[in-house]
């Protein structure tokens, strides 16, 4: 693994051809009726993602990274490619809700027991054919000088398949151990390969190679994910804040921009406007965040929201009996609610073209109606906001969405 590090790096990409370890055997089969009595049949990009990282099981196959646009069932991709291995796996996420989702997922398009998927956590640390663990908790050690001790888990079980759920997200840690489990089948899945250290090489090269990757625009146009509006509000300051914001130190500027109180008003007009849909309100900062929480009367979840609540305020939004969610970064990933088609987001972290593209895909399930979703994004205008807005929807112009520009021009 270190190796195929140093390779990439200096521009001469191995292609790893030493086969794999073989797992412990797991026999498992997708449903053609979901548990829950509906139909369900894998989408052609699913499968040919699924074909194109296992290429039937030869050594040419079996590592490496399939990117798919949020909302396209990534989670199905992963399932189908656990259906053609038949080993034990390993699936690291990014959250507990992640690990919620994919076990409900499991369950319900699978034939696979309860009792053989299981999690490891800081609740419990149950080891099963199929594991389920987070980046957090494989990363957690007591202080800094101590050792990793859940890395052990990578070596618990004769895996055959280690799943990495939003892998531009893999912790540098988790990179170091990945180097030593180069004889496993190694899977990573993603909406985005942008990483803003600019690490993406070190995740194709422990890890494996880009397998398959969709535009967008391509799986809107036959339906699989939603048509989407963007649109860049900007929002003035007034004059006491635009004084404040002149005379502050540089690195105060950007939160006192993304903070801007005039950003609440235009909230409460895009609420009028967008009344009777789902709506989510994200942002970066709490106290911004709290204040719309309050004006708007919708629950506020941030990463001090017990699991349990998270899960019942999410379960409220599917069912209709909350109109709309305030959510801070726990909002960016692995979130299913479906019948969300309106975000307004109010400020987030920096540039980043990966939140701006993961927070669009909070919106994009295909409607039942074929509604679009709609995407507002508020930047103070004539602050250092407009710069990393432009930034972050990098990536998404480069898919075909475009911008519209609203407010105040």
């Amino acid at each position: 693994g270190l190796l195929k590090q140093a390779l990439v790096n200096t521009g001469y990409p191995a292609e790893d051809l030493a086969g794999y370890s073989e797992g412990q055997e797991l026999p498992l089969q997708l449903r053609t009726v979901t548990g829950s009595g509906e139909p369900f049949v894998i989408r052609p990009y699913q499968q040919q993602a699924a074909v194109a990282f296992y290429q039937d099981g030869r050594v040419q196959g079996g590592s490496g990274v399939i990117v798919l646009p949020c909302g396209a069932g990534k989670t199905i991709v992963g399932m189908a490619v656990m259906a053609q291995v038949q080993e034990n796996t390993l699936i690291l996420t990014t959250s507990q809700t992640s690990m919620e989702q994919w076990r409900r997922e499991l369950l319900d398009k699978t034939d696979l027991p309860a009792d053989t998927v299981a999690e490891y956590s800081s609740q419990r640390k149950d080891t099963g054919p199929v594991t389920l663990a987070t980046y957090q908790m494989l990363t957690y050690r007591p202080s800094r000088d101590s050792d990793f001790v859940h890395f052990e888990l990578f070596h618990a079980r004769p895996w055959g398949l280690i799943i990495y759920d939003e892998v531009h997200l893999l912790p540098a840690p988790v990179f170091r151990v990945t180097a030593e489990l180069q004889s496993r089948r190694r899977l990573g899945l993603t909406a985005t390969l942008i990483r803003e250290d600019g690490l993406e090489s070190d995740v194709f090269a422990l890890i494996g190679p880009k397998r398959y990757d969709v535009p967008w625009r391509e799986l809107e146009g036959q339906g699989f994910i939603a048509a989407a509006d963007c649109t860049e509000w900007r929002v003035a300051q007034n004059a006491e804040d635009q004084m404040e914001y002149a005379l502050a130190p540089r690195r105060q500027q950007f939160r006192l921009a993304a903070e801007n109180p005039a950003k609440q008003e235009v909230v409460k007009d895009l609420l009028e406007r967008e009344a009777g849909h789902r709506i989510l309100i994200i942002g970066e900062y709490i106290s911004q965040l709290q204040t719309l929480a309050d004006k708007t009367g919708f629950p506020l979840l941030t990463g001090k929201t017990p699991q349990l609540e998270r899960e019942r305020l999410y379960g409220e939004f599917r069912k209709g009996a909350i109109p709309g969610l305030v959510l801070s970064r726990v909002g960016n990933f692995a979130v299913d609610l479906p019948d969300a088609d309106v975000l307004i987001q109010v400020s987030g972290k920096y540039g980043s073209r990966q939140e701006e593209a993961q927070r669009l895909g909070r919106v994009l399930r295909p409607k039942k109606d074929g509604r679009r979703a709609r995407f507002y994004t508020l930047v103070s205008v004539r602050t250092c906001e407009e710069d990393f807005a432009r930034h972050r929807q990098l990536f998404l112009t480069e898919q075909g969405y475009s911008y519209r520009i609203e407010g105040e021009v």
